[in-house]
């Protein structure tokens, strides 16, 4: 059930110049959201923005009541939010969509590049809490923008891949030697050329494969239809009926 709630900042959470992750608290009893899941938060007192912003769900602890979002500066809304300190509020609609796919995963391979990146943090505490040990490869074109590596790291096998070699394997992720290992799950969240890369491979294999899409989503309920998106069963608004596909039903968006 999607609820709207006024959270409390925290903790803010720097990870360099393009990214940053602020800890909420709800303040009562948090509804937790499934890895994938997406919130729309308001942006207040931006002369300009009248919509909400789309941020990945990063991390949710519904004993605490808290819920982590990591947001990445690329435009004047952001850049906005960007101001807000401990202490702050900010007001949510969540949880929206639909998430990952984790029943009978035993062993998964989880991509992500950018601000995709920060979906699969709880998507790999998920799968441990079922007692699945996830293998990750997070990609980017330097070092520095593959933020909060020291998470992932603390909890799992991690694998990088960047374009100018500065920090593990130089070159695509899909070119990264633990990719073609065996596995019976690819999650794979970031740039589009990236995810599509990735599907393309995961069809040609056989293996089963899930790619949130990051299609730019004003409502997050399907109104606006700003972020439909071809699907192989015609066009499908990604804010409702995903933004979470399984490729078997995305042939047409993976092949262009």
């Amino acid at each position: 059930m999607k609820e709207v709630h006024n959270f409390t900042i925290i903790q803010r959470i720097e990870h360099g110049e393009r990214y940053f992750a602020l800890v909420l608290a709800h303040g009562g009893t948090l509804q937790s959201p499934a890895p994938g899941q997406f919130v729309e938060a308001l942006v207040e007192d931006c002369p300009g923005v009248m919509l909400r912003r789309p941020i990945s769900v990063h991390d949710a602890d519904p004993q605490a009541g808290t819920l982590t979002l990591m947001v990445q500066i690329v435009g004047r809304g952001t850049r906005k939010l960007a101001t807000l300190r401990e202490g702050d509020r900010l007001n949510l609609v969540y949880p929206l969509g639909h998430g990952f796919t984790t029943e009978g995963c035993k062993k998964p391979l989880l991509v992500g590049g950018g601000a995709g990146i920060a979906p699969l943090l709880l998507l790999a505490k998920t799968l441990q809490a079922n007692e699945v040990q996830p293998t990750v490869l997070l990609g980017g074109r330097t070092a520095e923008l593959i933020p909060a590596r020291d998470a992932f790291a603390s909890l799992c096998t991690l694998h990088t891949a960047t374009d100018d070699g500065s920090l593990g394997h130089r070159g695509l992720v899909v070119e990264h030697p633990v990719f073609n290992d065996s596995y019976d799950m690819i999650y794979a969240c970031g740039p589009t050329p990236m995810m599509k890369a990735v599907a393309r491979s995961a069809a040609q294999r056989g293996v089963e494969c899930e790619v949130s899409l990051e299609n730019v989503m004003a409502c997050g309920v399907g109104a606006c239809l700003c972020c439909v998106t071809d699907t192989d069963h015609g066009h499908r608004c990604v804010c409702k009926d995903g933004p979470v596909f399984n490729i078997k039903n995305m042939r047409r968006w993976y092949e262009q």
